[in-house]
């Protein structure tokens, strides 16, 4: 891994998605899917971290789907009528393999990767059914940022074709490139007080709604993985059940997510413990800063959009320790 790759990956973003938003346009990624009345998601990491939300997404909108650590040797069953999901950027998460293995032979597996070659391509050939590119490019900085961000563009597309969503993803895409734009465009701004009052001694407590909670897990793990901080991710009403303990014996620092109905509580508890809450996407109450960007009053502009400020933070502390 390499840190000044790792930030020049991130200043590819706008460029990559906007080529995934002319590819979009041309062609369907699930056009050749089979029939199915049910979906199982499979991976780890940030592709589960993708995964989860996307699952939640389709059964909001009448979808029957799963989503489920690769790991889990609790692996949802399979019929006649399902359709597995394998996603793995590198294409060759141990995990996802022996997942994709298992259901080999009960259902039809689509493999969603950003290499051509990888080891589960390999593994499974003459069983899958489709390959879906994430098209996110060589990630040269050896960690999954973009192609984190277009796993979950692309499962946005599985929506309008089986949950008769609304939803046109292209512009989506189009617009999370602009919202990028101009998070990098102002980072100097907002970067050093973002810096200066987020990193603590005692680590970095990231918050997202559930519907977005896949921010929160993937900014948490960019700062654990790239400069090795300790880094946290909480949904944003499980919060005040879970972790708000920690705001009265801990030098609390939060990268708040906004956008959730639940944080009237969390914001009570952040300040009449005087902890520290930088805002992201919204105005919040006696924050500390708060960091906007073009299209940010649009939910799922955000979900594609604002890992971005936690990446630019880890680049930052990894390039400068």
């Amino acid at each position: 891994m390499d840190p000044s790759k790792f930030l020049a990956d991130l200043e590819r973003k706008p460029e990559v998605l906007a080529d995934l938003a002319d590819h979009l346009e041309a062609h369907d990624p699930w056009g050749v899917l089979p029939m199915a009345s049910r979906f199982v998601l499979v991976g780890m990491g940030s592709s589960a971290y993708a995964a989860g939300v996307s699952a939640a997404r389709l059964r909001a909108l009448g979808a029957s789907a799963v989503s489920e650590l690769a790991s889990s040797d609790l692996l949802p069953a399979a019929d006649g009528h399902t359709v597995v999901v394998a996603i793995t950027a590198s294409g060759g998460s141990r995990e996802t393999r022996a997942a994709a293995a298992y259901y080999r032979d009960k259902a039809p597996v689509v493999l969603m990767t950003n290499t051509h070659d990888g080891a589960l391509a390999q593994d499974l050939e003459g069983g899958v059914h489709e390959r879906i590119d994430m098209r996110a490019g060589v990630e040269e900085g050896g960690v999954a940022s973009r192609s984190f961000q277009h796993t979950l563009a692309l499962l946005l597309a599985l929506e309008p074709r089986v949950a008769r969503a609304d939803l046109d993803v292209p512009a989506l895409v189009r617009r999370a490139a602009t919202a990028c734009e101009d998070l990098l465009r102002t980072r100097h701004d907002w970067l050093p007080e973002l810096r200066t009052r987020l990193v603590g001694p005692q680590g970095v407590h990231v918050v997202a709604p559930a519907r977005r909670l896949s921010s929160a897990q993937q900014s948490a793990l960019m700062l654990r993985e790239g400069p090795r901080i300790p880094a946290y991710a909480c949904e944003t009403g499980d919060w005040s059940h879970v972790d708000v303990y920690l705001t009265k014996t801990t030098d609390y620092r939060m990268l708040l997510l906004g956008g959730s109905p639940w944080e009237d509580e969390l914001l009570r508890w952040t300040g009449e413990r005087g902890s520290t809450v930088v805002a992201v996407g919204t105005e919040v109450d006696g924050a500390a800063l708060t960091i906007r960007y073009a299209g940010d009053e649009d939910d799922d502009v955000r979900l594609l959009t604002e890992v971005l400020v936690a990446e630019l933070l880890a680049a930052d502390l990894w390039l400068d320790p």
